[in-house]
């Protein structure tokens, strides 16, 4: 094989998602008047915001060959959580946030170890530590709670204005996120042991790669995007809630291998997850725009499409072996 038939291979993943993206969205600028706009694409950041920086650590994730069913429990905790030190102990946002990150990290590292370890399944561990998040945030409080606090005020309302063009804060954070994820995933030696775990684990360690470090790291970085997430969400709700992100961690992974990236590892592009958010951001805004389909359409149209990239997957493993 020559390099550039090498270099299209790994490309089409992400050509794949490219394409489809641009389908959807010229598809539903066609149909719908005024969704061909600048307004209506930052929108699809903006209201992803949150699921996309969940979706980013994720990635990293998948990368290793692991999987974390914890993130959208994480996300409720830390938003009732910050919600909780903010309104009712009158603790300042910046304190109550880092103490947030702090908890879902400690949380991702602890899962890590005990994977790393005792060699248990992704699976299982981080189903225990989703239990163990979704019934924590309830056990701080079962009822919503708004914050009023004037800092999330000026944050929620701020808005980066490029000539016409007007970018809310979340998709800032989203942005910002993609930005130092892409940075980690495709141009540290972290994220270049991640694809070599999830590509041959036994392979990585005849190469001296730092193996346990990678796993508890990636699981660290992981839990801490999902508190990034939980903030994020506070901001943009105004409120903390325990269910917040309930079934939020099966989005996140459909937007991942929607983007391209094996779901067994080894291969994947953090541009792709972006492809991805935008991908079921358009879904979503396509439906609200026609006004007359349920927003289960939603999950069947992503259940297609989810099935259409795995049978691609499962085409291009076996193309690459043959």
């Amino acid at each position: 094989m020559t390099k550039s038939s090498s270099i299209s291979s790994r490309q089409l993943p992400l050509i794949v998602t490219a394409v489809i993206f641009a389908a959807l969205f010229g598809t539903a600028a066609h149909f719908y008047e005024g969704f061909f706009s600048a307004r209506v694409f930052i929108s699809l950041l903006s209201e992803n915001a949150f699921l996309g920086i969940a979706a980013v650590g994720m990635t990293l994730v998948i990368f290793s060959g692991g999987i974390d069913l914890s993130v959208g429990a994480v996300i409720g905790f830390t938003s009732i959580f910050t919600a909780t030190l903010i309104e009712r102990h009158q603790v300042a946002p910046g304190l109550a946030w880092m103490l947030g990150l702090a908890a879902g990290a400690g949380l991702g590292a602890g899962m890590g170890a005990l994977i790393h370890f005792f060699r248990l399944p992704p699976f299982l561990i981080t189903l225990a530590g989703m239990f163990l998040a979704r019934g924590a945030g309830f056990w701080i409080s079962t009822d919503s709670i708004g914050i009023g606090h004037e800092l999330y005020g000026k944050i929620s309302g701020y808005e980066w204005v490029f000539g016409t063009v007007v970018v809310p804060a979340n998709a800032l954070f989203l942005l910002a996120v993609m930005l130092a994820g892409w940075g980690v995933a495709h141009h540290t030696r972290f994220g270049r042991t991640l694809l070599a775990v999830g590509g041959n684990e036994q392979s990585a360690l005849l190469m001296g790669l730092p193996i346990g470090p990678a796993k508890i790291g990636v699981y660290t970085v992981n839990g801490l995007c999902a508190a990034l997430a939980g903030i994020v969400a506070t901001l943009y709700t105004g409120s903390g809630n325990p269910s917040m992100g309930l079934g939020l961690e099966l989005d996140a992974i459909a937007i991942v291998v929607m983007g391209g990236t094996l779901l067994s590892g080894g291969r994947g592009h953090m541009l792709g997850t972006l492809l991805g958010v935008l991908i079921f951001g358009t879904i979503q805004a396509a439906i609200l725009f026609d006004g007359r389909l349920s927003s289960w359409w939603m999950r069947i149209v992503v259940g297609a499409l989810l099935l259409v990239f795995i049978l691609l997957q499962r085409l291009f493993l076996r193309r690459k072996r043959s």
